[in-house]
């Protein structure tokens, strides 16, 4: 997420209401009509240039960028026959301005909005589903049984919190696969990858490797552990293999970034659906965050993994929607290919193993590899799904399907961010103003290609929105989950019963929901926030990691020893991470950026914005730890708490590895301390069959 988030950092974001005059009506009037005809005109098969749509023209004269007399000037349009190129909002050149084009291009149409009130409408009534007539339905079933069995059975399995939280441990594969594909993929990532793209080229495209390496490293080391503990929080294993303390440490932090993050994950949609309807954000996101808490908080796990399938087909629809009508309208996939080739957007990761570099060989496949595993491993959302699933065997095959899909999705991300730049290779939208932050660059591209087609636009805003509220339902539940079982339960003890875990759960859901509402005012006041955001994830996330390791792969580390590494790694990371990004913000240090043009802009724009860009493309050097790549945070933050853990055993000495649970370690170290040392009884590990849990008549 961290490259991801740094995508949306700058900027406000904010669509520029019209001026106030007398004539008002009649220059949006007649930018509209236009701007339409001039799109229609670019969709056509002959269209294939990738000026912005602003008009069908041909220019007299395209002064260079490096020009010597340093000053840029746009290019002189003529007019094609039917088409008149005076509009009142234009200059005195007849050229339309940057702001009328914004405005102009903020088409949301009627089909639009039905399509983005029939996705929000599916989700809640999934949530009812769930949340009553299925719920229903599994009692009168279990009311048909013999009374004692039944009572068997719902103590079992069909208690509140189990039904709820990881429904029942009886999901399917294919389900809870589309599920962690939507969850994994915010609404930010969905709309920073393509812009990374944009911005820097195709060397992030090469992390997808990554995948299938933390993908078998799951499967080998951590998910086989917490299947056989059959946790509901991961944090609970903390106590098992650690401390109390450990515990509480590890939720604590959860908490902490999920309440930063709650309101990010639905604030930069909202400003995706601001650049294309003009709806205020704070219109729009308290009806999406009641939608998604409603659901989440009567339907639990089940309701959010059925609507994040929905909300995924959603997305590959209309990234695959968004690809092929790209492509054409620009004259085929080698024109694609030609004009990212030219702009050096085909790039790969340099072959260099300097850690400032932000994308190199190294950072990709080892700092990816680790930056990933932490998302497929010991993140709290993604395990809670896994262990929804009835065996072993399921996980596996979801955690295959899980990747490959994840694969495809990110594949789509990264060709669309070809598309933008083929279509705006020769009129950077940034530069210009046209796209007020990096994150509009791709709704800009909506609009020109599927703007004419009634429902399109609709079906993209849906998908930003439905890779929104997967996250946001996810978070939520893990939530749930976390204050359930790490908060409550410890101090309410065997003793709380079923209605009081019920209005626990959804107590929670409905806080952090509400709260999240308020929280959007911060996020748009203080942009600070969207920094602090990517800073506590990459302090967190490497820190956690490393604790899982050491717990999993080395017994010999007492609870004092990784305790310690921990809060030293915790805070190194979060001063790394704060300086890194006072250096961004402050421009003593950036990483370059791939350059633009703006020759063959056909409205008129303030050059001055683009003369003051022009530094982000010159090289920049950085020799301090802060300057590394973003890439490399959660791989120095995992070995910074495995070393200092393992430092720390000089001081508070050595656990003896007979006192360690043989569950708490991996399948490969418990074989590995049979064989060697014989300090546990040879007993087979938990297979498929022991694993699963039986079938109900639901």
């Amino acid at each position: 997420m961290s490259t991801t988030v740094e995508s949306v950092a700058g900027g406000s974001g904010e669509v520029s209401s019209s001026p106030s005059s007398l004539n008002i009506h009649t220059i949006v009037a007649d930018a509209i009509v236009k701007t339409a005809a001039v799109i229609s005109s670019t969709v056509s098969p002959s269209s294939t240039t990738g000026a912005s749509p602003a008009t069908s023209t041909t220019t007299t004269t395209t002064p260079s960028p490096s020009s010597s007399s340093g000053a840029i000037s746009t290019p002189t349009p003529t007019p094609t026959p039917g088409q008149s190129f005076s509009p009142p909002g234009g200059n005195e050149d007849g050229k339309i301005s940057v702001k009328d084009l914004s405005q102009a291009l903020q088409h949301f149409g009627t089909v639009d909005y039905l399509v983005f009130v029939a996705m929000l409408a599916v989700c809640a009534v999934i949530g009812v589903y769930f949340g009553f007539i299925e719920k229903k339905q599994k009692k009168q079933k279990l009311a048909g049984k013999d009374g004692a069995g039944a009572a068997g059975i719902e103590e079992r399995r069909g208690s509140e919190a189990l039904d709820y939280l990881v429904g029942g441990r009886q999901m399917k594969v294919f389900p809870v696969a589309l599920s962690l594909v939507a969850s994994f993929v915010s609404g930010i990532s969905l709309l920073g990858t393509s812009t990374e793209i944009y911005v820097y080229g195709t060397q992030y495209a090469f992390i997808l490797v990554t995948l299938a390496i933390s993908g078998a490293i799951s499967w080998y080391i951590f998910l086989p552990v917490f299947c056989n503990l059959q946790l509901t929080s991961t944090y609970e294993y903390f106590e098992r293999r650690f401390s109390r303390r450990m515990r509480l440490f590890g939720a604590s932090l959860f908490v902490l970034k999920a309440i930063i993050w709650l309101p990010i994950a639905v604030y930069v949609p909202a400003l995706t659906f601001n650049q294309v309807s003009g709806i205020g954000i704070h219109t729009i996101t308290p009806i999406v965050i009641i939608i998604c808490t409603f659901y989440t908080c009567v339907g639990g796990l089940k309701g959010v993994v059925y609507t994040d399938v929905v909300q995924s087909v959603i997305m590959y629809g209309s990234l695959v929607i968004i690809m092929i009508k790209g492509t054409l309208d620009l004259g085929g996939l080698d024109v694609v290919l030609q004009r990212n080739s030219e702009g050096g957007r085909l790039n790969t990761p340099e072959l260099t193993m300097d850690p400032t570099v932000r994308i190199s060989v190294f950072s990709v496949f080892v700092g990816g590899t680790i930056f990933k595993l932490q998302s497929t491993s010991i993140n709290q959302a993604t395990v809670q799904r896994f262990m929804s699933l009835p065996t072993l065997k399921s996980i596996k095959q979801t955690l295959i399907t899980f990747s490959i899909g994840l694969t495809f999705l990110y594949l789509g991300c990264v060709y669309v961010g070809l598309v933008c730049y083929a279509t705006y290779f020769d009129c950077d939208p940034m530069s210009t103003g046209l796209a007020g932050r990096r994150d509009q660059l791709v709704p800009l591209l909506v609009m020109r290609v599927l703007g004419v087609v009634p429902g399109l636009p609709g079906l993209f805003v849906s998908a930003v929105f439905s890779a929104a509220l997967s996250s946001l339902s996810t978070l939520l539940n893990s939530l749930a989950a976390v204050i359930l079982e790490d908060f409550v339960k410890p101090r309410m003890g065997k003793g709380m019963q079923e209605r009081h875990v019920a209005l626990t759960m959804r107590l929670v859901v409905v806080t952090f929901g509400v709260s999240s509402i308020f929280m959007v005012y911060v996020v748009e006041k203080l942009g600070m926030v969207l920094q602090l955001s990517a800073t506590l994830q990459s302090s967190l996330y490497g820190p956690m990691l490393g604790i899982f390791t050491v717990g999993m792969l080395m017994p010999w580390v007492g609870e004092k020893s990784v305790f310690t590494g921990s809060v030293i790694s915790f805070f190194t990371m979060a001063w790394i991470a704060v300086n890194a990004q006072i250096a961004n913000i402050t421009g003593t240090f950036q990483h370059t950026k791939l350059p633009v043009s703006v020759e063959n802009c056909e409205y008129d724009f303030d050059m001055s914005r683009y003369s003051n860009s022009t530094a982000e493309y010159e090289p920049h050097k950085g020799t301090s730890v802060y300057h590394m790549s973003f890439l490399l945070y959660a791989l120095l933050g995992s070995l910074l708490t495995i070393v200092f853990a393992n430092l720390a055993t000089f001081v508070f000495g050595r656990q003896d590895i007979k006192d360690v649970d043989e569950n708490l370690l991996a399948p490969f170290v418990q074989r590995y301390l049979r064989k060697k040392n014989n300090y546990y009884e040879t007993v087979e590990l938990k297979s498929a069959e022991v694993l699963k849990i039986p079938e109900t008549s639901d």
